[in-house]
């Protein structure tokens, strides 16, 4: 039987990706270096542990499990750490990308779903950031993400592999308390390590141009996401064009107005600190997610208080 291949699978989000598309009784397979991912969030799916630079094992992969059609979740994704490491992010995120497309097309493999990123925006000045709007990336990560788009593209039209890139904006929650994000690197979770700790969360600038003076950004819970790739699948099994689409809710939440929410579901009221903002940071980047809806049928069903509840209830630190 032939079956979906996720990349980076055993990481937060690729391991809802695997549930959902598990939930709907499709086949997949894993393939995950484990760098930052964990074998115990695949559940029963076939794990095989290596990197994406390793062709040969990627072709095996893909052969021994005849797969049809590729989920590639795995990257590297700190916009900071890009800016210092801009050589090493470029071979994870692209290098690795030409690696995964050769064997794919020497495979055979008729789809593919792209992990992108609102990232590859910058800094639009438009209320809702449509696919249309020009991108003008503002770190090496996001670059990388253009890059993957380009490339996906490109080897589609030069070979009919249909391929979708999915541009996440910002992913919170989780759809269990095992599958939480792990990492201490987005507001919500930096959140609650703060006041978990006893010590006042931290907000980077409060002279924006916006309402309350905080950043705005789009949060999408992660289960959202894993059923949008679930959607592009369907859309790809059934013949669909590939093609670019938001994966957001068209509603803005303030660093704020999330802090006020994590403070009336911990229960932990600690009064923020605003210190300077950080180089790069837009005021406000939200989704228009009209495309995906009308063309794919896709709309988010969770709002901010259902991430972070769902976010806390899985938070490893959590006081009792």
């Amino acid at each position: 039987m032939s079956s979906w291949l996720v990349t980076g699978g055993a990481g937060y989000i690729g391991a809802h990706i695997v549930k959902a598309l598990r939930d709907q009784n499709e086949p997949v397979v894993v393939l995950d270096d484990l760098s930052t991912g964990e074998a115990s969030r695949v559940g029963d799916a076939p794990l095989v542990v290596g990197s994406l630079s390793d062709g040969d094992l990627v072709r095996r992969t893909l052969a021994e499990h005849e797969v049809r059609g590729i989920v590639h979740i795995a990257a590297k994704k700190q916009v900071g750490e890009s800016v210092q490491r801009p050589l090493y992010y470029y071979r994870e995120n692209v290098a690795n990308l030409i690696t995964l497309l050769e064997a794919a097309v020497d495979c055979g493999v008729e789809g593919f779903v792209f992990s992108s990123s609102s990232s590859t925006y910058g800094m639009p000045d438009v209320d809702r950031v449509t696919e249309d709007v020009p991108g003008i990336p503002l770190s090496p990560y996001g670059e990388t993400k253009v890059v993957g788009e380009w490339l996906a593209r490109a080897v589609g039209a030069a070979t009919g592999m249909r391929a979708i890139s999915l541009r996440y904006f910002n992913v919170a929650g989780a759809a269990a308390p095992e599958l939480g994000d792990p990492g201490v690197f987005n507001l919500i979770p930096l959140a609650f390590a703060a006041l978990t700790a006893g010590k006042p969360p931290q907000v980077f600038g409060a002279d924006y141009p916006t309402p309350d003076g905080t950043c705005i950004r789009d949060y999408v819970h992660v289960a959202d996401v894993a059923d949008a790739h679930a959607a592009a699948l369907r859309h790809l099994s059934a013949g669909g064009a590939g093609g670019v689409y938001n994966i957001g809710r068209g509603e803005g939440s303030s660093v704020l107005e999330v802090l006020e929410m994590v403070a009336s579901v911990t229960g932990i009221d600690i009064e923020p600190i605003v210190v300077e903002r950080r180089p790069g940071d837009p005021a406000r980047i939200v989704a228009s997610a009209d495309r995906i809806r009308n063309e794919l049928g896709w709309t988010a069903r969770y709002d901010l208080r259902d991430m972070v509840t769902s976010a806390w209830e899985a938070w490893p630190h959590r006081r009792d």
